[in-house]
């Protein structure tokens, strides 16, 4: 094999990397090349020409430099703005847009998640704006893209909050046993419910739940997945009488010891949740039931981004050069 060039790195044909840190530095290398990017993605793809939506026509636009260091374009014929941002999570953003696109990089590279104060290490911004970037990222790019799941589609819920902590003797004593049971549950009814479906071999969908009781379970299953899917659960009551709902239902019976029975079980969706709750406990320690929500569609987005044949980043930035909805 011949050697590499170490002044000019490349990707070697074994990485596991789709898309590498030097490629990323090569392609936007500044803030006006990102600017360039988006301009080009969203408007005119020769970088000169775009319609007007003034004149109503095609026209040629030119980017003036002006003391406010306006991310605009303008019209020659009619004076027209137009401005790439605009209407993108970058909107009304003071931060620099190739800080905005190595965020994005960095949500890509990385399978256990990216946390607000690893952001503001690496690029230089206060927490509040690296968690504001994370948090627009995870909640409009990364949000569900509503198609039903269909086929053999498992389901299972868990909670991130880990087990229920017991009580010591003495605090058990003192509160006594009535008092002991209302403090149990307590506990599991401020435990926030994952609810997760995963198609075999394809796509996985996931969502908080205000509790794991049947109509809360079934109402999300209904709402997911196609009525002539299987659905494959574990020996929860709650799933009893999803056959109404969908052509065939098989479970699992987990309480008995058993987890495989032929092509019954529920190990996809649980390698989901065996993935998802480490990564929460070593790199955000702890999620607030508010924001769960967004650190889901993170996992979920990463996990389902493995079928493009595109790189997540590139997937991902194409998901921001759209009109937000």
């Amino acid at each position: 094999m011949a050697a590499g060039n170490r002044h000019d790195p490349t990707r070697t044909a074994c990485s596991d990397s789709g898309y590498s840190l030097m490629e990323f530095m090569r392609e936007y290398p500044d803030d006006a090349a990102c600017l360039e990017h988006l301009w080009r993605t969203r408007y005119s793809p020769d970088g000169e020409h775009a319609e007007c939506p003034k004149c109503e026509r095609e026209r040629v636009f030119k980017r003036y430099a002006t003391s406010q260091g306006r991310q605009s374009w303008t019209c020659t014929g009619c004076g027209h703005h137009v401005h790439p941002t605009a209407g993108t999570i970058f909107a009304k953003s003071s931060t620099s847009l190739h800080l905005w696109y190595f965020a994005i990089y960095m949500m890509t590279s990385t399978r256990c998640g990216v946390s607000a104060k690893m952001l503001e290490r690496e690029i230089g911004v206060s927490y509040r704006t690296a968690w504001r970037m994370l948090n627009l990222i995870r909640n409009e790019l990364m949000r569900d893209d509503g198609i039903p799941l269909s086929g053999d589609v498992e389901a299972d819920e868990a909670s991130v909050d880990g087990k229920p902590r017991k009580q010591g003797p003495r605090r058990q004593i003192a509160l006594g046993p009535s008092r002991r049971s209302e403090a149990a549950k307590l506990r599991v009814r401020s435990r926030a419910t994952v609810f997760a479906a995963v198609e075999r071999g394809g796509r996985i969908k996931a969502t908080v739940l205000p509790s794991r009781h049947g109509p809360h379970l079934q109402r999300q299953l209904v709402k997911w997945v196609e009525p002539e899917s299987i659905i494959i659960t574990d020996d929860w009551p709650a799933y009893y009488g999803l056959k109404r709902h969908f052509i065939d239902h098989s479970q699992i019976n987990h309480s008995a010891g058993y987890y495989v029975d032929g092509n019954t079980h529920t190990n996809t969706v649980e390698a989901f949740f065996g993935h998802l709750k480490p990564s929460i406990r070593g790199t955000y320690r702890k999620v607030s039931h508010r924001w769960l929500q967004g650190y889901l569609n993170e996992f979920v987005w990463r996990r389902n981004a493995r079928y493009n044949p595109t790189s997540m980043f590139e997937s991902l930035l194409d998901a921001a050069t759209h009109e937000r909805v």
